[in-house]
């Protein structure tokens, strides 16, 4: 592995921090608000979510980069489809098993950033509907909420 290798999927892990913060502020509440609205009730009738299809779109472009690699002989593919696989197991594990609870694991971390990304998503879902939304992002929020 090189350098550009290792960097690429830095990169791209990074960057797909601001991918969700977008798609989240301006696809998930916004016009795709239909497949997300369900995430923001409080009692589910089933334990998968319409928005469990934003997960399966991303390892879909996983996907498709690992093909760019091996078919198309395009080095990037693999470390990007690696950073945007290692970025959605970030966000299951951050979002839907420390956050949500999905499975009861890591219900104890209680570090300041644990509690910062825990209340700003807290404040994110106190508002039930797709527009006056607060703090889009996952694994960085702002400032204000590590107080």
């Amino acid at each position: 592995m090189t350098i550009l290798w290792i960097l690429s999927l830095i990169a791209t892990f990074c960057f797909m921090e601001f991918m969700a913060w977008f798609s989240h502020k301006y696809i998930m509440h916004g016009f795709l608000w239909s497949l997300h609205k369900d995430h923001h009730i409080k009692h589910h009738k089933s334990w998968f979510e319409r928005n469990d299809l934003f997960f399966i779109f991303y390892a879909l472009v996983s996907s498709g980069f690992v093909v760019l690699w091996g078919e198309l002989n395009f080095w990037p593919g693999l470390p990007i489809a690696i950073g945007i696989f290692l970025y959605g197991m970030t966000y299951f594990l951050v979002h839907d098993i420390f956050i949500h609870q999905r499975f009861k694991i890591f219900k104890k971390a209680n570090s300041k950033y644990a509690k910062g990304i825990r209340r700003a998503h807290k404040i994110h879902h106190k508002n039930i509907h797709k527009e006056k939304g607060e703090c889009f992002g996952m694994l960085w929020v702002p400032p204000k909420y590590f107080k």
